[in-house]
Parts: structure tokens; C-alpha cells; sequence
């Protein structure tokens, strides 16, 4: 069987009249912020109050003012999305790290092998807890905590990148379980 080049999840996709309209605001607000309508978006609104539920809590972690900074939020988001090997959130997620101010090739570096990519001292500490908590959460021991602290991370910054971790384990599960397809806007953006 020859794969369908338009489709972008192993599920059906609602079209913006089968969704419920907060729904179909948020993908007309992203057309007009983005130029498109993210494929997550539109895939997992196949259960249109779940997705709600799940783009506020990613929407406050990831967009709002926190306390990393958004390069650092993005550069976990493609460390962990690179562990689990989860194409679409490696792809779109390592688009918005390069648009967040990450030199193009770093960000390539990051998305591939973390370790050969020229990270500073914090980020190589972020990068290996993001690490150890996706690949082996049961070792993670509250002297893992330390070593953030060590490289510069307070209490609440530590909280955030768990939380940050956290939500990428759960969406590239949800990503790849269901084969969702990054939009082609992402591979050219940021270069």
C-alpha cells in the first residue's frame, strides 16, 4: 500500500466544523500567527475538549513567561523529543528552537546527539536530566537536583524543566502512537 502524502495522522481529522469553536478560534489564530495550522492541532482534535485541556497546560509551559527561558523550554523540548524519537515534535519543536534564537546548526546538533552540539555548562546540565528523566525516570535521586543547582538553576526553574520534560514524554507519546505528520512549514523555518 502507497502511504497518503495528505494524510497527517493514522486517525481521522475533524475538519473546523467538527470541532467546537474554541477549537476552531485557536486554529484560525495560529493560521494567522503562523501562516498554517499546526498538525497537532489538527489531529488531536479529534477529541476537541481533551485537546483543550492538553494546548492550555503546553500553551502556559511553553509560550507564557516562565522561569527558564524560551530557548531553554525549546531546547528540551527537541533533547526529549529526540530521545523518543518523535519526528513531529523533533521537527517542529527544533523549528521553534532555531526561531528562539538557537544558531541553525546547533540546533541540528541538539536534535541529533545533544552531546556533540556546543551547549554551555547549564545547558549540557539541562540536557542530560532531560536526559536521565525520559530514558531511566526510576535512577532520577534528589542529587540530580544538586547538579542543577550547581549549574544555575533555582527551585522554581527546576520545577518548570521537570514540568517541561514531563509534557514532552506524554506529547510524543501521543505524536507517535497516532503517526502525526510535522507541516513542511517546519523544516525551512528559522534558516
Amino acid at each position: 500500500m502507497t502511504p497518503n502524502p495528505d494524510r497527517i495522522s493514522f486517525l481521522p481529522v475533524p475538519t473546523e466544523t467538527q470541532v467546537p469553536e474554541s477549537v476552531a478560534k485557536l486554529w484560525r489564530k495560529a493560521e494567522g500567527n503562523l501562516g498554517f495550522v499546526p498538525n497537532v492541532f489538527r489531529a488531536q482534535a479529534l477529541n476537541g475538549e481533551q485537546f483543550a485541556a492538553w494546548w492550555s497546560y503546553f500553551n502556559l509551559l511553553l509560550n507564557k513567561e516562565g522561569h527558564l527561558s524560551s530557548q531553554e523550554r525549546e531546547l528540551v523540548a527537541v533533547v526529549v523529543s529526540s530521545l523518543n524519537a518523535c519526528l513531529y515534535c523533533a521537527v517542529s519543536h527544533g523549528a521553534a528552537l532555531r526561531l528562539a534564537g538557537m544558531e541553525p546548526g546547533k540546533a541540528d546538533a541538539v536534535a541529533v546527539n545533544w552531546r556533540q552540539a556546543p551547549l554551555s555548562a547549564r545547558e549540557s546540565a539541562v540536557c542530560a536530566y532531560a536526559e536521565k528523566l525520559t530514558v531511566t525516570p526510576a535512577q532520577i535521586t534528589e542529587g540530580d537536583l544538586e547538579t542543577l543547582r550547581a549549574a544555575g538553576l533555582d527551585d522554581h526553574q527546576i520545577m518548570e524543566l521537570v514540568q517541561v520534560i514531563g509534557m514532552f514524554n506524554l506529547t510524543n507519546r501521543v505524536s507517535s502512537a497516532l503517526g502525526f505528520v510535522p507541516n513542511a512549514e517546519y523544516y525551512a523555518a528559522g534558516r
